[in-house]
């Protein structure tokens, strides 16, 4: 007989092919306790959201779910699923990420992170501050997903930057039990503050508990950071920086002797600025995507504002929105050269021939496209659409019934907890449009002013802190292969939790006067008007940030 530790190993190795097998059977009761069609729906919902936070299938494989089982099992038709997969928003989604792999070609954000580390100086934490300012206050504005493809690689140049090489980091993390392994840390870069300057004799050669200690403490630092942007990029879309704290706590305390310290940061110091020199004046190619940047930024703010008239009244109304924006931008970025162009090469027989290149090419926007994220957002979208058309979202509604019963106040931290909750497996989009109408209803029921109910929902959407599928900028992270699902579930659940108390802080302190909660507005007289209007009102009064 096989010994039960072997067998449970073996369960281990094996454990995405049981998974894969096992959910769809555990699932199958569902059908025949929910009534038939919602039941087929939710079965499907939950199946996707296992696979998804076990990675059984890859993510991608996940989101084309809907694809197969929609239509089997008889809840929406093809042709109605297949085009959620590339609505407006993922076009949004994708010129955000090609924009960011032009800023990635021409190292503009190389540029832009060591100009913040000049600012910030380099102790970790002030870095990990720095940069999430940067992330929070460019989501504020851009969608969180092209935040974070952006700002991810400027984190790891910061890193390389800092502490070496990430694979030699990995290397001294594992446990050498040779003691007369080369002991020395690879420091050809850089030390961090914690990492004591090599002194002239190598006899003093750190022993390698230490090393591995070290290399421990800024793996550490690696994935606070990390974690970090995709939180401020999430935070930012809601609020500015209500996630500094607990992301400084992440980093750890920095223990170690003082000059010691001011001697390894005065050498990062100098190593920064002296990389910032090594760029050089800013070339046509950086200066032309800034200027883009900063127009698709403009353009996206302007379009239309909701306390001035934007620039879409030029255009027939509800016909332009931000995914033409976005299409038009990149587009240009194809043709538009990297080099000044020069007039004296038309008059000038000696002047030499610049070849034409342009600041992109398909080549690299194909490498740099991370597609599968695309995909994701439509397998959230296709979900949508599904728990919609089935009636389960009406069906879930029906037993949030109780809430009634609860005061006002409770109800909110109760609604922003679930949704927070509920968003970590569907995407924020998904979660809000499933919820929104649901939630609409409930205050009307309970006689509230549906946005006291509806503002504290869409902000918990945002608090997708804990899976990587909670939210296209946590996948990106984790795309970058640094990060392991336990480091987000654990960091993730802090911020959850104080994000949701701020919530419930807001909504019953200033938000009360800010959005004239204590009245019940007229729009939601009509105690038996649709749901949906009520809820297509909230979200055009709240402008949601994607």
């Amino acid at each position: 007989a096989m010994d039960p530790q072997k067998f449970s190993r073996k369960l281990w190795s094996a454990r995405k092919q049981l998974i894969l097998m096992l959910a769809p059977l555990l699932l199958l009761p569902l059908l025949f306790v929910v009534p038939p069609k919602e039941g087929k729906c939710l079965y499907v919902v939950l199946l996707m959201a296992v696979y998804w936070c076990t990675e059984a299938l890859p993510l991608a494989v996940t989101a084309m779910l809907p694809v197969c089982l929609f239509p089997t099992m008889g809840i929406l038709p093809s042709k109605k699923v297949c085009p959620q997969y590339f609505l407006e928003t993922n076009f949004l989604f994708l010129s955000g990420l090609v924009m960011a792999s032009a800023i990635e070609e021409w190292g503009l954000h190389r540029r832009i992170a060591l100009k913040v580390l000049k600012i910030v100086g380099v102790k970790p934490a002030w870095l990990i501050l720095g940069m999430m300012i940067t992330s929070s206050f460019l989501s504020m504005w851009l969608s969180n997903t092209a935040t974070t493809a952006m700002m991810l690689p400027i984190a790891n140049a910061i890193l390389e930057s800092l502490f070496g090489n990430l694979e030699t980091l990995k290397e001294n993390c594992k446990d050498k039990s040779d003691p007369e392994g080369d002991s020395q840390v690879n420091m050809h870069v850089l030390p961090c503050e914690k990492q004591v300057l090599t002194t002239e004799n190598t006899s003093e050669q750190k022993n390698l508990k230490e090393v591995r200690k070290e290399a421990e403490y800024q793996m550490k630092v690696w994935k606070g950071f990390l974690i970090s942007i995709p939180y401020a990029a999430s935070i930012g879309g809601t609020a500015t920086l209500t996630g500094t704290a607990p992301n400084l706590i992440l980093v750890g305390q920095l223990k170690s002797k003082h000059d010691e310290r001011e001697a390894a940061e005065a050498k990062a110091k100098a190593v920064i600025d002296e990389d910032y020199k090594k760029l050089g004046p800013i070339k046509f190619a950086e200066g032309s995507i800034t200027f883009f940047f900063i127009m698709f930024a403009i353009l996206l703010f302007t379009r239309d504002p909701k306390f001035v008239t934007g620039w879409s009244v030029f255009f027939t109304k509800g016909y332009v929105s931000d995914a033409v924006t976005g299409v038009i931008i990149i587009s240009i970025l194809f043709f538009f050269p990297s080099q000044c162009p020069s007039l004296r090469w038309w008059f000038d027989s000696r002047a030499s021939n610049t070849p034409y290149v342009p600041l992109l090419s398909w080549r690299k926007a194909q490498e740099c496209v991370p597609w599968n994220i695309i995909l994701l957002l439509g397998g959230g979208f296709a979900m949508a659409k599904g728990c919609e058309e089935s009636g389960l979202a009406v069906w879930i509604g029906n037993h949030l019934q109780p809430l009634a019963q609860v005061p006002p106040a409770v109800a909110v931290i109760l609604i922003t907890a679930f949704i927070a909750c509920f968003t970590e497996f569907a995407s924020n989009t998904a979660t809000i449009i499933i919820f929104l109408p649901v939630i609409a209803e409930l205050a009307i029921r309970v006689n509230v002013n549906p946005l006291y109910f509806m503002i504290p929902a869409t902000t918990g959407c945002s608090y997708a802190f804990m899976l990587p599928v909670s939210t296209p900028p946590n996948s990106i992270a984790f795309a970058s292969g640094h990060l392991m699902v336990k480091d987000m579930v654990k960091t993730g659940f802090v911020m959850n939790i104080l994000g949701i108390l701020c919530v419930s802080l807001a909504m019953n302190t200033w938000g009360l006067h800010m959005f004239s909660l204590h009245t019940y507005p007229d729009w939601a007289r009509p105690l038996n008007a649709s749901s949906a209007t009520v809820a297509t009102h909230a979200m055009a009064t709240m402008n949601m940030t994607g």
